[in-house]
This record gives C-alpha cells, sequence and structure tokens, in this order.
C-alpha cells in the first residue's frame, strides 16, 4: 500500500514521500525498510533516529522520515494495523462433531466450530464465531456478532450481549464463593442463584472468572475491557468502559462506575465504590470507597502523589532511625 492511500485510508495529514511503499505496521526498534512505525509518547522521540521504518505516526512532522501526522497516533497505529493483519475467518456452519440441543435457536452466518456443546434453550445470534471447545450451559442469550474462543465457558443462564469477545479459558458464570458456617465449623454451600450479564462490546482475557451472583446479578457495563487472570467476584458491577489489568480481585458486591482504570495485582475488598474516573495504580489495596477521578496508590491505597513521597522517605528510616539513635545518645 502506497503511503499517500494510507493516510487517505487513516485520515492522517502527510508530510514526506507518498509514493514510498508500505508493507507493514512495526515497532519502532524493528522496524525496516517499508515499515510504518508510531511515536505516540514524546519522551521516545530519540529512538527515531535510530528506526529503519519508511514511515512514522506523530503529531507533527518528524524530520528526515515520512510522517503521517495524527491527532491520536496510537489509535491509528492499531487501525493501520487491521489494514495489514487479518486474522483467520472461520467459515459459517456447524461443525459436524458439535453438540446442539434441538431446542437451541443459532442465529444466521454463525461459525459453529469442533466439539462445541450448546444447551438446551441456548439463543445464539447473528454471525457468531465459537470456536472448538466451547461449553454454553442451558438458558443462555447469546448477542449478535460475538467472538468466543477455544475452552471458554457460559454457565447457565448467563447472557452476553453484541460483539463481546472471550478469550481463551474464560469463564462466564461460574459460581460465586459464598459458604454459611456451621457451628460445628464446617461449611454450607450458598447456593449461587443469580446470573453475570456481560453488556455490548465488553472484552475479557484469557484464563479471567466472571463470578454469578448469590441472588440477582454480576453485570459487566458497555465496553469495559478486563485483562487475564482476573478474578470479578459475585455480585460485582464492572462500570462502563473499565479497564481492568492482569491479576486484579474483586471481592464480591464491589462497584466500579465508568472509565474507572484499575492497573495490575490491584486487590478489592468489596461491599464498597470506586467513583467515576478514578485511576488505581499497580499492587495497591482498595479497603475503602475511592473519590470520583482519584488517583490512589499503595495498601492501604491513599491519593497517589502523597504515595509517592511516603515510598521516597520510607527508604530513608534507616538513616533516619540512626540519627534518632545518635540524638538521644547526646541527650541523655
Amino acid at each position: 500500500m502506497k503511503l499517500i492511500e494510507l493516510a487517505a485510508a487513516l485520515d492522517c495529514r502527510l508530510a514526506g514521500d507518498g509514493s514510498i511503499n508500505i508493507t507493514g505496521v512495526v515497532g519502532m526498534e524493528k522496524a525496516g525498510e517499508g515499515h510504518l512505525t508510531f511515536l505516540a509518547n514524546p519522551k521516545y522521540a530519540p529512538k527515531l533516529k535510530h528506526t529503519q521504518a519508511s514511515a512514522v505516526l506523530a503529531t507533527q512532522a518528524v524530520p528526515d522520515i515520512a510522517t503521517l501526522i495524527s491527532g491520536n497516533p496510537y489509535l491509528d497505529f492499531a487501525r493501520a494495523l487491521e489494514l495489514f493483519y487479518k486474522p483467520p475467518t472461520p467459515k459459517s456452519g456447524i461443525h459436524p462433531t458439535a453438540a446442539i440441543a434441538s431446542t437451541a435457536i443459532i442465529g444466521e452466518g454463525a461459525s459453529i466450530g469442533a466439539f462445541v456443546s450448546v444447551g438446551e434453550n441456548v439463543v445464539i445470534g447473528r454471525n457468531a464465531v465459537i470456536h472448538p471447545h466451547v461449553v454454553i450451559y442451558d438458558g443462555v442469550l447469546i448477542g449478535n456478532n460475538v467472538l468466543l474462543h477455544s475452552h471458554s465457558v457460559v454457565r447457565e443462564f448467563c447472557q452476553l450481549g453484541d460483539r463481546v469477545v472471550l478469550q481463551n479459558g474464560v469463564v462466564v458464570g461460574g459460581d460465586g464463593f459464598g459458604f454459611a458456617k456451621r457451628r460445628d465449623g464446617s461449611h454450607y454451600k450458598i447456593v449461587q442463584s443469580g446470573i453475570t450479564v456481560l453488556e455490548d462490546d465488553v472484552e475479557v482475557q484469557t484464563l479471567t472468572s466472571i463470578d454469578r451472583a448469590s441472588v440477582g446479578e454480576t453485570r459487566v457495563q458497555r465496553g469495559a475491557k478486563i485483562d487475564s487472570l482476573v478474578q470479578v467476584g459475585h455480585g460485582c458491577v464492572v462500570g462502563e468502559d473499565n479497564i481492568i489489568c492482569a491479576q486484579t480481585g474483586l471481592a464480591g458486591s464491589s462497584i466500579l462506575e465508568r472509565n474507572v482504570l484499575l492497573a495490575g495485582q490491584v486487590g478489592v475488598s468489596g461491599h464498597l465504590t470506586i467513583h467515576e474516573g478514578a485511576i488505581v495504580y499497580a499492587q495497591s489495596g482498595i479497603g475503602g470507597d475511592v473519590d470520583a477521578n482519584a488517583r490512589v496508590s499503595g495498601s492501604p491505597a491513599f491519593d497517589a502523589s502523597t504515595w509517592l513521597r511516603a515510598a521516597t522517605g520510607f527508604q530513608k528510616l534507616p538513616e533516619l532511625l540512626r540519627t534518632v539513635r545518635e540524638l538521644k545518645k547526646k541527650l541523655t
């Protein structure tokens, strides 16, 4: 594809030679002749001096290299990738080894792979792609244009909206972790009678578990993206356009409002609310409500800028202790 054609496809302004032939999209360090790369963060600008790429996506023209000028280089980098990488598209139809209940309704254009199991009274919308070894329990409702990868599981009566993506090994609607203690100390299992609902445009990465509610529902709202190895406990609400990074755990009845970001290995103690626009930094422990648009860090978490000062001070504690001991000796 000529660079001028790529500029038109991405609606970017071209600075430089538009006749360059672009054959792929590659990161700055590994890019070579014919490749398009991107500069989304100005601090990486010095690396452009060493790149072998033929062109770059950036917010302004870059000297000595053809540039596609973009208001959002990272987003346009993602859009450019789609022009050059086309994942395999399974053919529509039902594989002969799939086990489909007679009461299930499969929408037009669906592709059902080998050894898929679809239970009674399931409804699957149009153009679904369901890869081999997916298991869909009884009574599940699934929208249009979903993509379910191998070994994902959707448990009984749960619901997936349109364009939901489940990566490999995701479990939607597994039992919540609920037990009542008897007098003798043994545990009595609480029936998990609720469901899990994933709204439109939700994507869940590999080996993540989103539990069903004991009563009512667990809900992941429109556009939320959940990374690998995340645990969402029963009765939680994950808000619109949330980003939840890997190895995060939400205890039961946590409520996350819209546009919340939880970085990796965050722990949320449950029965609390993280309000709209909050950012929780990696390895933080959340034990209470978080204010809207707050930035918190640490365990227990508090204001991130204060935490940075405290973390810097923590490293100086041994020196401060020595100073205190010396002053104490002088005073006595």
